[in-house]
Order: C-alpha cells, then structure tokens, then sequence
C-alpha cells in the first residue's frame, strides 16, 4: 500500500494541531483580534462621567466601574484594539526592518560585519530607558509609541534572521543561480526570504506580545495617548486615581488581558517550533 509523502508544511500543520496548548492559544488570539475588530459592536466608547462610581463587578457593569463611574468592561474592549494595533504596528515594522538587515549581513558579506555591529550595539542598549526618552520627546500618540517600539525591537528579529538565511546561502541551489546569471534581488527573492519566512513567523507572534508589553509599560508611566484607550492607559488612570488599592476590579481584568496575551502568544511559538522540528515516529 503506497503512502502518500507530505509537504514539510502540511506534517507541521499535521503536528501543530495535534497540540492542544497551540491550538488553544491560537483560538485566544483569534478571538482577542475579534474582540479588537468589532470593538464598537461590543460596547460604547468610554467617555464622560457616570452617576454609578467605583462600583464592583456586576450584572450592569461585568468589570465594574472606575473612580468617575466609567465602565471597565468598555476600557477594557476598546484597550484591546488599541494595544493590539499597537503592537501589530510595531511588530511589522520591526520584522521588515529586521529582515532587511539579516538577509542584507547573511548574503552581502561585506556588510555583514558592519550590520552585526550595528545589531550588538542596539542589543548592548538600555532599551527601556530610551524608549522613555524618545517617547517623551517625540510626544503621546499611538503612532509614537507603534514607531519607538519598533525601532527598539528589530534587533533580535535581524539576528535570528540572519542565523537562519547564514544556512541558506551555501545551498546549491543558491549557487547554481548565481552561476545561471541570477540577480540579487532575484536570488533573495526566490530562495532567501522563502526559507527564513518560517522564522519571521514565529518573531511576529513574539514581538508582538513584546511590543503590547512595551506600550502598557510605556503608557502605564503616562507616556500613551489620552485620547484613545489601551490595557496601559486604563492601569495608569487607575494608579492616578488610586484605585489599585481601593478598586481592585480596575487593574485585575486590563492585566489579565496582557497576560492572557502574552502567555498565548508565548504558548503558540512553542507549540509551532515543536511542529516545525517534529519528527514522525517510523
């Protein structure tokens, strides 16, 4: 009986679905983005005063209600589509800017020592404190915040796709274009990117839950946008209000939301890197 050979892809999706913490936090990330998406379906925009102040959670209000009688439930919805869309932002950036210069130091190599200086250098930095500094001199905007994350996150991204095209490159097949007059462009193209688009797939899932950490930090410190709601922004009215002892429901649920966030996305790149090197018992 002949048996049919999958595609390295197809035994990687086989594997993947085989692990129930993936597939789970693959379901909570789906259902975080839909909760971003359709924000204005699920609950009015938080804004104004309310008559019901520092109310625990109940059947009016499911996460209760914070100092100016605001309900915690919306901050919290409309938190997720800005912190997600924060750190989608970021991560996209810092991927494209990252895989740039670690495809560029893997195949150009004379700019490969000088890219990995650059990359060390940008690792060898106090990341937090800057991102303080050029956020506060740029000015709180969501875009701010999406461009400074982004600018400190490409480093790890540009090393890991550097280790990963440094294994391409020898190929044979790499060679034989070179030798039938490909281009550079070309090659990159059509053998570089392809076989280091696995790992950029698990660094977007990474740097996104990094980048979503980044802005609540950032924005927890005042630093986010006051116009517009995020987990971070709704932790820092509740610090400036005093709530985080008195009202525990306004920290509890926009902190549960970052680590339901980050543990999912954590779980999920554990779970693909096992699918990619599964190997099938014979």
């Amino acid at each position: 009986m002949t048996t049919v050979e999958l595609t390295p892809r197809q035994r990687t999706w086989s594997a993947f679905r085989r692990n129930p913490l993936g597939m789970g936090s693959g379901a909570l990330l789906v259902l975080l983005a839909l909760v971003a998406i359709f924000a204005p379906l699920l609950a009015p925009f938080p804004e104004g005063y309310g008559a019901d102040t520092s109310q625990p959670p109940s059947a009016a209000h499911w996460f209760g209600t914070d100092d100016i009688g605001q309900d915690v439930f919306a901050q919290v919805v409309w938190g997720t589509r800005v912190s997600m869309a924060v750190g989608l932002s970021a991560s996209v950036l810092a991927i494209v800017i990252g895989l740039l210069i670690g495809v560029s130091a893997a195949y150009f190599r004379r700019l490969d020592t000088p890219l990995g200086m650059l990359v060390d250098l940008s690792l060898s930095l106090p990341v937090l404190p800057l991102m303080i500094l050029v956020a506060a001199l740029a000015g709180p905007s969501v875009r701010t915040l999406a461009v400074v994350i982004a600018l400190f996150s490409w480093p790890e991204v540009a090393r890991v796709v550097r280790s990963q095209a440094l294994a391409i490159v020898p190929m044979p097949f790499v060679s034989a274009a070179k030798v039938v007059g490909g281009s550079s462009w070309w090659i990159v193209r059509k053998h570089l990117l392809p076989g280091v688009i696995p790992v950029v797939g698990v660094s977007v899932v990474l740097t996104t839950s990094r980048a979503v950490l980044a802005e609540a930090g950032l924005s927890f410190l005042g630093l986010g946008d006051p116009n517009s709601w995020s987990w971070g922004t709704i932790l820092h009215k509740a610090q400036q209000s005093g709530s985080l002892a008195s009202a525990w429901w306004t920290t509890l649920f926009p902190s549960t939301a970052i680590l339901l966030l980050v543990l999912s996305t954590t779980l999920l790149s554990v779970a693909y890197n096992d699918a990619r090197n599964h190997r099938s018992d014979a």
